[in-house]
């Protein structure tokens, strides 16, 4: 059944005519699709589209399922490549503005990853409640819906999500079909790994190499120097599997760095003489948040403590923000850990922050938004400009989760250690397959870890010299400014690259036997400028236009005329492989403004002058080159 969250969402927001038209029904599941031409009816889902995305948004449920089964899928932009990529969260109050934010947020992160994949995320509504068994349940159930859409979308974990339902993912849909696997099935634990965060650390040691060139900037001519990692210390918000796997590996490359500071839901903890991360690490892999655990624990040991200094206990997890470290690390999943303002709820706002000279974004924090883009550009003029502080963007640092999980698709499982199709959906025999092929699959997830290692450490020493490039180049840019241009100038160069497969939208299709007035009605409810017309095993025998219709209507009545009597027979085509280039000039030469795209006689979608337009990055590029 429909979330009943979702339902509510739906019809309050879409009209009864978009179910009647746009609903799509295969069995007992359920799909609404909108284009990126679908403006109002994006708009009314919370979705503003920009010349980068969306390419496509989807509302799913499963209606025969007993338990509530549905949520969102977002693929924002391909221009990296197929498919997108990105992780399900799975959260009772998802929406899907919520879902397309994160999903722009995958398509900077993959291309400052230099990924040949495109961004998207998914969404379960709900979660809140279920048995393990039940949450399992659900998971089994979106995988069914999603692989619908398994040729632009690869799934992995996030909120609310985990390795083992990427397990159930892979289970269900084949082993190709899930990123971020256990290892039994040939992928990486990224978060045992601390893929992301040893990302963040190498991008730190690449800026201490770095930083002494802003001094040419006024505002860090008081700029301290860092000559050994000794001097480096450290505080960070969100001691979970980024912040605690960031910790620990910065004691690992980067020897001699104090963490002074860690928050975490129960509190936070503050020794200017470093904290014992050893132990809190293990604190947090055994029971989870550690903070109020540990005061409680060195509370409860008799007087005197073993101890030089007296470490600090808070509640109040936020005022962590208050002290003061070399570097600040949000790890936490808080979009919002800064601002200037108190409106927009804050971890900290600008003048009861701490002093740091580095702010290295661990946490997810893009948004599209257009509110938050200038909230966001609010804060760095402050923090950035003001206060000397260098901001570093989380798609430009925190990309190394991704960058493991694409291993998982750059390099190929061999035919002969991918799942039998005749075992999908069934868990046991695929459990009795798996451990037959263990030491190969293993094999190969330890040479995807290397290979992904290798990528990420390159990748992001890269970044961040671009990043202090930019920054020189231009006093007035500001860092969120610098970090989007290095994404969409990686963009922009796939984008002359791109087929007509990769840029079209869908077409709506139309029976030959349905009348004028049906195609008229067809045209308005989707926005499109032709329909499809298909003839027997739905081959394409014509297409109709607004124009068609306009000159059927003024030439007499038309109400009940066929269709096949009014549409253009000689139909011009993009093929799947055409170039961006082929494209236009087939517009062009033959002064249409769409066409279809066909295969043979199969219609995959179409391309139309205004779906170029809004897709140009060349535009959104000039924008930010100043």
């Amino acid at each position: 059944m429909i979330p009943r969250a979702m339902e509510s969402f739906l019809h309050e927001r879409l009209p009864e005519r978009t179910f009647d038209n746009r609903l799509v029904r295969e069995g007992g599941h359920c799909f609404m699709e909108f284009g990126p031409l679908d403006v109002d009816r994006l708009g009314r889902l919370g979705i503003e589209g920009d010349a980068l995305g969306p390419y496509l948004v989807v509302c799913l449920w499963d209606e025969e399922s007993p338990l509530e089964v549905g949520g969102y899928l977002v693929v924002d932009n391909l221009a990296m490549g197929k498919p997108a990529m990105g992780g399900i969260r799975m959260l009772a109050d998802i929406t899907p503005t919520a879902i397309h934010n994160m999903a722009r947020g995958m398509t900077l992160k993959n291309a400052a990853a230099d990924l040949p994949y495109g961004g998207g995320k998914a969404g379960i509504v709900g979660g809140n409640e279920l048995t393990p068994t039940e949450h399992s349940e659900v998971v089994r159930r979106f995988a069914r819906l999603i692989a619908r859409y398994k040729d632009i979308y690869l799934p992995g974990p996030d909120v609310g999500t985990n390795d083992d339902d990427m397990m159930t993912i892979a289970i269900e849909n084949g082993l190709d079909m899930a990123l971020s696997k256990p290892a039994i099935m040939g992928g990486n634990h990224i978060d045992e790994t601390g893929a992301a965060a040893g990302g963040l650390v190498i991008a730190m040691d690449e800026l201490l190499r770095a930083m002494d060139r802003l001094r040419v900037l006024p505002q860090f001519h008081q700029l301290p120097v860092v000559p050994t990692a000794s001097y480096l210390t450290v505080l960070i918000q969100g001691f979970g599997a980024v912040g605690a796997n960031v910790a620990r590996i910065l004691s690992e490359r980067l020897p001699g760095t104090k963490v002074v500071g860690i928050s975490d839901e129960t509190g936070y903890l503050y020794d200017e003489k470093g904290l014992p991360i050893d132990r809190l690490y293990q604190m947090w892999k055994d029971r989870g948040p550690v903070t109020r655990a540990y005061d409680q624990e060195i509370n409860s040991k008799p007087l005197p403590l073993p101890r030089t200094a007296k470490i600090k206990f808070s509640n109040t997890p936020d005022d962590l923000l208050r002290e003061s470290a070399f570097c600040l690390i949000p790890a936490a999943p808080i979009a919002n850990y800064l601002d200037t303002e108190d409106s927009t709820h804050p971890s900290m706002t600008v003048d009861r922050m701490g002093e740091w000279w580095l702010i290295l974004e661990g946490a997810n924090t893009y948004s599209p938004d257009s509110e938050r883009r200038v909230a966001r550009a609010r804060m760095e003029r402050a923090v950035y400009r003001q206060r000397g502080v260098l901001i570093v963007a989380d798609y430009l640092v925190n990309s190394g989760g991704v960058i493991y999980a694409a291993q998982e698709k750059l390099i190929k499982t061999p035919q002969h250690l991918r799942i039998p199709e005749e075992m999908f959906g069934n868990r046991t025999a695929v459990n009795h397959w798996l451990v037959e092929h263990t030491t190969e699959l293993q094999s190969l997830a330890e040479n995807r870890r290397m290979a992904a290692e290798k990528h990420r450490d390159e990748i992001m020493r890269r970044n961040i010299h671009e990043l202090v490039e930019l920054l020189l180049q231009d006093a007035d840019m500001l860092p969120c400014e610098a970090a989007e241009q290095i994404s969409i100038r990686r963009i922009a160069a796939r984008e002359s690259d791109r087929t007509a497969s990769e840029i079209m939208a869908p077409l709506p299709t139309i029976s030959m036997n349905s009348t004028v007035q049906q195609a008229a009605a067809k045209l308005v409810e989707a926005g499109c400028p032709l329909l499809a017309v298909l003839g027997n095993e739905d081959a394409l025998i014509g297409v109709v236009t607004e124009w068609d219709i306009t000159r059927a209507t003024a030439s007499g009545s038309c109400e009940n005329l066929p269709l096949t009597q009014i549409m253009t027979k000689t139909v011009i085509a993009a093929e799947p492989d055409d170039g961006l280039l082929d494209v236009i000039r087939k517009l062009e030469v033959h002064e249409i403004s769409a066409m279809p795209v066909v295969d043979g006689k199969l219609v995959l979608g179409m391309i139309s002058s205004d779906l170029l337009a809004r897709r140009s990055l060349l535009r959104l590029l000039q924008s930010q080159v100043r």
